[in-house]
């Protein structure tokens, strides 16, 4: 009798996730290149991110990152209430509300009529449509409310912020209130306020980045200089030091006897400038011996407090103590 061979079915083949490896590859190299190309040169997509301590902000120190529409507006609302003079606390419950009520943005919606950053009503006699929806005058008519509040900067952050907004959720405004400090010392305090993404492609006017300013901080010392870094063109500037700047720049340069107020406004107004970059064309700010360039340096700032800075010749950009430059894209 012959023998029967025994039939085996065929085993299964184990089949190797290889299409998930290698979708994984490819994943994880994509998210590398674009990690690479913010963290270098500040490439990708725009974006602005806040710290409360510029020593820190690599490490510990708390941040709070925002598209430059966002940065914009929280530059704004920080600007007017300190062009006003008012304190921190004033700065941070406006924030605080802003974020609450718009995320930061300038809205053209809202419940029932309300509309902008605070969602202010015209039927209640916050203004025109139009006046609500300009950043500047939303933020300064806010402000105003919030110091007729007694006691506003000793109350909770909720009950100053619901005295003004008579919301129907006041405890909203609470959750807020730490990104709302990081935001008052990156604008106002010993934080900072980096910008990063491409660089601006088309040219910025400098007479709208200057009117923007006077509208904030009024005009006094407030200068717009020509392509040869000069008044109408001219080259050379300080004392005839012969800094020839190529840029388009808007200059202001705080009374030195204001002392810490000065130095609080120029501070609001850099990195106003900052903040508003990429729409108005910003290519270049200088503050008190630092420096930030649109595309460069991961959308940091930088140092330039080094002996030729001082000197004012190694940095043809450079910012005394005081001063705020802005350089347009040409």
């Amino acid at each position: 009798m012959g023998r029967v061979s025994e039939i085996r079915e065929p085993r299964p083949r184990r089949r190797r996730p290889l299409r998930v490896v290698v979708g994984l590859l490819v994943l994880l190299s994509v998210i590398g290149y674009f990690a690479v190309q913010r963290a270098s040169v500040g490439g990708g997509a725009p974006f602005c991110v806040a710290s409360a301590d510029a020593s820190g902000r690599d490490g510990d120190s708390e941040k709070y990152e925002m598209s430059p529409e966002q940065a914009a507006n929280a530059a704004t609302i920080a600007a007017v209430g300190i062009a006003k003079g008012l304190p921190d606390r004033a700065v941070t419950i406006a924030l605080a509300t802003a974020m609450q009520e718009s995320a930061l943005r300038n809205l053209d919606h809202g419940d029932r009529d309300s509309l902008g950053l605070f969602q202010q009503r015209p039927s209640m006699g916050w203004g025109t449509p139009e006046q609500i929806t300009d950043p500047v005058y939303s933020a300064a008519i806010f402000y105003d409310h919030l110091v007729d509040v007694p006691g506003y900067s000793r109350l909770p952050l909720t009950v100053a912020a619901q005295k003004v907004q008579r919301s129907g959720y006041p405890q909203a405004y609470a959750k807020h209130e730490p990104d709302a400090t990081v935001l008052t010392a990156a604008f106002a305090g010993g934080g900072v306020l980096d910008c990063g993404g491409p660089a601006p492609t088309e040219s910025g006017d400098p007479e709208k980045v200057r009117e923007g300013l006077v509208r904030i901080f009024g005009k006094d010392g407030m200068h717009t200089f020509g392509p040869q870094g000069g008044p109408g063109g001219q080259a050379g500037r300080n004392g005839g030091g012969g800094r020839v700047v190529q840029e388009p720049e808007v200059t202001m340069v705080e009374k030195k006897e204001a002392g810490e107020a000065a130095t609080r406004r120029s501070r609001a107004m850099a990195h106003w400038a900052v903040a508003n970059s990429r729409e108005m064309g910003i290519a270049r700010v200088s503050y008190d011996l630092r420096g930030w360039v649109a595309g460069k340096d991961r959308g940091r700032w930088q140092d330039k407090s080094g002996a030729g800075a001082k000197n004012g010749d190694a940095d043809p950009y450079g910012a005394a103590p005081g001063e705020v430059r802005i350089f347009m894209a040409r």
